[in-house]
């Protein structure tokens, strides 16, 4: 192949352990069978800093009932009229309608019976529930802090799989525009963009489908379903998250956004907070709600953590120069695509800042304070669902139980994998 050439064990292993994570979550996704290496080696830079080192050549056979993706019905695109690019199979229409007979009647053959005397109706429905497929997806992903990295139209499943690990990653500390890619500099597939840009991808395949579904019909599917089955999704994954299993109510959504808020106010690690969550309790008593506290804070960023998070990252002189182009050639900034850059510079120079004046004991003091404000909100919530059951102990349990199972102890962070990945290279697999 071209691009980026032959997997190599690093790559295979980190995919091999978070395609299984992935599964054992509950989340869609293809799975890896095997991973096999060999003693040939390739070159490669792997953080793209000027300093390759050979690296041994490995094969993940990756499971999956099909790995056609939205991008597979692009080869037909036509001409694009301004880079004049156009797919290899361009007017074979032919092929395109072959294929579309053989996704929907294989892995969606409910809709191909329901629908087997009208093609138009039976695309439509396919593109529906593909739609929704997807936006369900993408809220699982936002639920456990997955980021993909790469979410373009060859990494989206025809039958709404997680697919092609690539530079992926879980968020430690809650960051809504985290970014897992290196090479994302632009922030396209950052964290808090994942809804849009699938969205994004389903509106190519929509292009991608006409005549076989005329595109009026697609964009109005589109319109209508998918940010209303993600938010849907989303929200109810949330619920069972903090516990929330006997009503549902308006005010869970700004319950959430405002525990997400706190996260990221105090920089708290996404996945051990909500995980600690469990073990609090409506009438717990003051002595314990402090040493809950404690540890609730304990999982958020230290002063030190934060100077390495904020610390400048472009020399004075390059950010100066580019400060003055946007006063001078604001249209060419934007064309150069650094604006966004500059503004997360600035914002990172004055964070940084900040942080030089910040104690240790301020920064707890601070932390524990916006904690504490939504505890109060939490447990107001709880004390709603206790009055609407009949056995207080039972729904106690319950909600536990729920809370734990869609909660994870454990993610794939980036040093687990790492340590697995280098014990690998030396010969042993046993961390695997």
């Amino acid at each position: 192949r071209q691009a980026d050439g032959r997997k190599v064990l690093r790559s295979s292993i980190r995919e091999f352990l978070c395609s299984e994570a992935m599964f054992h979550l509950g989340i869609p996704t293809t799975r890896a069978g095997t991973c096999v290496t060999s003693d040939s080696r390739v070159v490669r830079d792997v953080f793209y800093d000027g300093n390759p080192k050979n690296e041994r050549c490995t094969v993940v056979l990756r499971i999956a009932s099909t790995f056609i993706r939205f991008g597979s019905f692009e080869i037909f695109k036509a001409p694009d009229e301004y880079t004049g690019r156009k797919g290899p199979s361009v007017d074979r229409n032919d092929i395109r309608i072959q294929m579309l007979d053989y996704v929907i009647s294989t892995f969606y053959p409910e809709i191909q019976e329901a629908y087997s005397d009208n093609t138009i109706q039976r695309n439509a429905a396919f593109f529906k529930e593909i739609t929704k497929r997807t936006a369900r997806l993408v809220a699982e992903w936002q639920c456990v802090g997955f980021c993909h990295g790469v979410l373009n139209t060859d990494n989206m499943s025809i039958v709404g799989l997680t697919i092609d690990y690539g530079p992926f990653g879980f968020m430690d500390r809650y960051d809504p525009e985290h970014i897992c890619n290196g090479s994302d500099s632009t922030g396209r597939y950052a964290y808090n963009k994942q809804p849009e840009i699938c969205k994004w991808n389903l509106g190519k395949l929509a292009e991608a489908l006409v005549p076989e579904l005329p595109l009026e019909i697609s964009q109005l599917i589109l319109e209508e379903e998918y940010d209303a089955e993600f938010e849907k999704h989303y929200l109810q994954k949330m619920r069972k998250k903090l516990g929330l299993i006997q009503l549902e109510l308006e005010e869970d959504n700004k319950l959430v956004s405002e525990l997400l808020e706190t996260m990221h106010l105090t920089a708290g690690d996404f996945t051990n907070i909500f995980y600690l969550l469990s073990s609090f309790s409506v009438d717990i008593d003051p002595s314990k709600f402090e040493d809950f506290l404690e540890e609730l804070t304990s999982q958020c960023a230290s002063v030190e953590e934060l100077k390495v998070v904020f610390k400048p990252q472009m020399d004075p002189r390059q950010l100066s120069m580019m400060l003055m182009l946007a006063q001078s050639n604001p249209q060419l900034l934007a064309l150069i695509g650094t604006k966004a850059n500059i503004n997360k510079e600035l914002e990172r120079i004055e964070q940084f800042s900040k942080l030089q004046q910040l104690t240790a004991d301020d920064l707890l003091s601070r932390n524990k304070r916006h904690w504490k404000e939504w505890l109060e909100k939490y447990r107001v919530r709880l004390q709603k669902e206790i009055e609407s059951v009949g056995n207080a102990d039972a729904w106690n349990t319950e909600r536990v139980k729920v809370m734990n199972s869609n909660n994870p102890k454990y993610i794939l962070r980036n040093y687990i994998a790492q340590n697995a990945i280098e014990a690998a290279e030396n010969g042993d697999f046993s961390e695997v």
